[in-house]
């Protein structure tokens, strides 16, 4: 089914605050109903991610601890806990609506790392197009506070990571506050909600001083914090009351609830400056007319069929160009096979690549999602 929907591929972030209904536990009740509209936009043709906080919480009430223990082990502990139980609720919840669930534990250092990279697009998009709600979670377990760079540091930031990754239309963050105030809602009965920003400034993020709620690790710094980075991938932002009805379907429908983040950049654009630029090419492939055809008229992906010569060493994850064999500068996209692995299979059928390999990572050298076209006329963009 298409989606007549304004917003066709959709990340939506659940926050403890709002999962737990401020209580020390996740509420079931919250749960179902965010559940329901998720389950409704899944049938109404919109691809939907969540991003889901609440595995912590969930291990606090299994293991009835009611005070906070700090130290990274007792979070780890907790999360261990709770992840399961987190999970085997949305299993139970979406079960009614005849939706199947996974589940995706990431780290920074998954999305840092150009090959795991790789490889969680292609897994999120192949369970997008078979259908597949992904719950996406930090993986807490193995995550810690002294490694910075292994940790998102709280579900908003991983949320906007995996609208990049996926090339998402909306970020939809729900909270248990409406959005971005003027001033504090809590402690000003006059503070305004601000219904759109077009540019996150230093005046915007003054707004968002404060801290998180009682079981979260976020804050609305956070989320100003996730809205930046999404919008400047192309992606759409809302943040928005989780507890407001239909709150969901309504922003993916177009409703004006929340504060709305305007992107910065288009999606097209952010992806094919950051790819053709040629800072980050690792190497060369030649492929023959048919191939090029296929790829700039048929938005079709480069196979080991097409491909007659490559240049220079490059590993599977990196960007590489593409010529024709005139020399032309058809392109470049992100690789499924290295150089020595292509040497092997150029010019064969997909099913031959097993054979030749001992194994495969899939028919596509190249997949239509990683490719970027140079425009008529060659000219690079960057």
């Amino acid at each position: 089914m298409v989606s007549s929907l304004p917003y066709h591929r959709i990340v939506v972030k659940f926050g403890t605050s709002l999962l737990t209904g401020g209580s020390d536990h996740i509420n079931p009740t919250i749960m179902a109903n965010l559940v329901e509209q998720v389950s409704r936009l899944h049938y109404r043709g919109a691809q939907l991610i969540v991003v889901s906080s609440g595995a912590v919480a969930s291990g606090r009430h299994k293991l009835g601890l009611k005070k906070k223990i700090k130290g990274i082990p007792f979070k780890q502990v907790l999360a261990s806990v709770g992840q399961s139980r987190l999970m085997y609720t949305y299993e139970q919840l979406f079960e009614p609506y005849e939706v199947t669930v996974a589940q995706a534990l990431l780290t920074k250092a998954d999305l840092s790392d150009r090959m795991r990279y790789l490889n969680a697009r292609n897994t999120l998009l192949a369970l997008l197009e078979f259908g597949v709600i992904c719950i996406v979670n930090e993986n807490d377990v193995v995550s810690v506070d002294e490694i910075k760079e292994s940790r998102f540091g709280d579900n908003d930031n991983l949320s906007a990571m995996v609208c990049n990754l996926v090339d998402a239309d909306v970020l939809i963050i729900l909270s248990d506050i409406s959005g971005l105030y003027n001033a504090d809602p809590h402690l000003d009965p006059t503070a305004q909600l601000i219904r759109e920003v077009r540019q996150i400034d230093e005046h915007v993020r003054d707004l968002a001083g404060g801290s998180a709620g009682k079981l979260g690790t976020g804050g609305m710094i956070t989320k100003i914090d996730a809205a930046q980075l999404a919008t400047s991938s192309g992606v759409h932002v809302v943040i928005a009351n989780g507890r407001e009805p239909d709150a969901i379907i309504r922003v993916a429908s177009g409703e004006a609830i929340g504060t709305h983040f305007w992107p910065t950049t288009s999606k097209l654009e952010s992806r094919k400056r950051w790819m053709l630029c040629g800072l980050a090419t690792k190497g060369r492939v030649t492929i023959d007319d048919g191939a090029a055809l296929a790829l700039k008229n048929d938005n079709r992906s480069l196979l080991a069929a097409g491909i007659v010569e490559t240049v220079d060493e490059f590993e599977r994850g990196d960007i590489v160009d593409i010529y024709n064999t005139a020399g032309h500068h058809i392109g470049c996209g992100i690789t499924n096979y290295g150089a020595a692995d292509v040497e092997k299979i150029k010019g064969a059928r997909s099913e031959q690549i097993t054979e030749k390999l001992g194994y495969d990572y899939g028919p596509e050298v190249i997949h239509k999602n990683n490719l970027a076209l140079v425009q008529t006329g060659g000219a690079n963009i960057c």
